[in-house]
């Protein structure tokens, strides 16, 4: 019994690993469990499965101005101008990606007449190292954004998340007081355990023990304690006008998920739902829908 414990540690250890540690030159582009074929599903069950790291995929059609920043770890962004500018929107994407996939988000800012700075988060693009903690210790980096922006003369500074970039914004605002104009957050999920659980529902593997092990060990390995990252409680702490996306159709993150942190928000709220959406960028589906909702939002904090 106690080889079996020692054994079901070191499988969870891998999987830890391979779930907050990017592989550079190899592994899956981005994993889609219900996608990944039935030997994948063996081998990733044994050793956990390996993700690639993302590097820059697109650029965007614009003037912009790399910027590096030093946070926790060196960070890659873009800074984008518009015309006679109301504001900036900083951009933060989810796991497993860099900041060429706000590109389509930003245009749309831009045209809104929005600066916008997308950002890298610490192990993807042309940030500095291969790894992540899901948001926890992005949130440093969030702060540093910020206060770069803020620095050079905004006071307009509105920010956005997808995801992951969502809970880091949330963590930012708990543990540094930054406060923003606004936020724009899609799909953040309310605690890491329970983002950990809908994944072994997706593929259909029991949730007892590995979720609350690979939970456990992954906040070891990342130094802090997992079960204790929940992003609804950091709701609570948000006093900035907050507009709240969600897709219908994500199993990724759960409609009481999304609902707990919107009810926890302490201040002028917003929820806009879209029914086929899934866990992805909103603009696929309902580029119409999305542009409105966040327009008449920014015109309703701007026109306060």
């Amino acid at each position: 019994m106690l080889l079996i414990f020692i054994l079901i540690n070191v499988i969870v250890n891998m999987h830890a690993y391979h779930f907050t540690h990017f592989d550079p030159d190899g592994g899956l582009t981005y994993v889609v469990p219900e996608k990944i074929s039935v030997l994948e599903k063996i081998k990733g069950l044994l050793f956990g499965i390996t993700v690639h790291r993302a590097y820059t995929s697109s650029y965007p059609s614009q003037n912009y101005e790399t910027i590096k920043l030093k946070s926790n770890k060196e960070i890659e962004c873009w800074l984008i101008k518009a015309d006679s500018s109301k504001g900036t929107v900083i951009l933060f994407h989810g796991y497993a990606d860099e900041k060429s996939s706000n590109i389509k988000r930003s245009d749309e800012f831009l045209k809104m007449g929005y600066n916008t700075m997308l950002v890298d988060f610490m192990g993807s693009g042309g940030s500095e190292g291969n790894h992540t903690t899901i948001g926890y210790k992005e949130s440093e980096e969030v702060k540093t954004c910020y206060d770069y922006i803020k620095e050079h003369g905004e006071k307009n500074i509105i920010l956005f998340g997808s995801s992951m970039g969502a809970v880091a914004i949330l963590k930012a605002i708990k543990d540094y007081q930054i406060t923003p104009a606004a936020l724009i957050l899609e799909c953040p999920f309310a605690s890491l355990y329970r983002t950990i659980c809908n994944r072994f529902d997706i593929v259909k593997i029991p949730r007892f023990p590995m979720a609350q092990m690979l939970t456990f060990w992954g906040g070891v390995q990342n130094g802090f304690w997992a079960f204790g990252f929940n992003p609804h409680e950091y709701a609570k702490y948000v006093e900035s006008p907050t507009l709240l996306l969600f897709g219908e159709k994500d199993d990724r993150v759960g409609r009481d998920e999304i609902d707990k942190i919107y009810f926890y928000l302490n201040c002028k709220k917003k929820l806009v739902t879209f029914p086929e959406a899934g866990h992805e960028n909103y603009l696929k589906k309902y580029k119409p829908e999305w542009t409105n909702e966040v327009r008449d939002f920014l015109l309703s904090i701007n026109n306060k």
